[in-house]
């Protein structure tokens, strides 16, 4: 595995080690379906958090947070869309960014708990 993978997947490790002491109750992790994906699914009571996490080593040269474009949250969208309609759920969404800085066992973490509400724009 490359080692920015390798990375990647200590990152999620400790997002989801974090939502869990959030008190919040993990669905799912890397949920796949066709082109569409979800890196956490956690839930906590009737609000479905979609996570997406991003891990670097640094952030000297670019900011982890400029990854969330607008395509990106296009795609969150339409991932938690297929995902509710799948398992036919009736729940509120929440949008939510982790990012971590660093290396494994020595992260950074920040929080961005929703972060952006779907407009129509969000959908085109």
């Amino acid at each position: 595995m490359a080692q920015h993978n390798q990375l990647g997947k200590a990152g999620e490790k400790e997002a989801v080690e974090f939502l869990i002491k959030q008190g919040l109750t993990i669905r799912e992790t890397n949920w796949r379906m066709d082109k569409l994906e979800i890196d956490i699914i956690a839930q906590e009571d009737m609000v479905l958090h979609i996570v997406e996490v991003k891990t670097r080593s640094n952030d000297e040269y670019f900011d982890p947070m400029r990854a969330i474009t607008r395509a990106k949250k296009q795609h969150m969208v339409r991932s938690a869309n297929a995902y509710i309609k799948y398992h036919q759920l009736q729940v509120e969404i929440q949008y939510d960014v982790i990012i971590l800085i660093g290396s494994e066992g020595n992260f950074k973490l920040e929080y961005y708990p929703d972060l952006f509400v779907p407009s129509l724009k969000t959908y085109r």
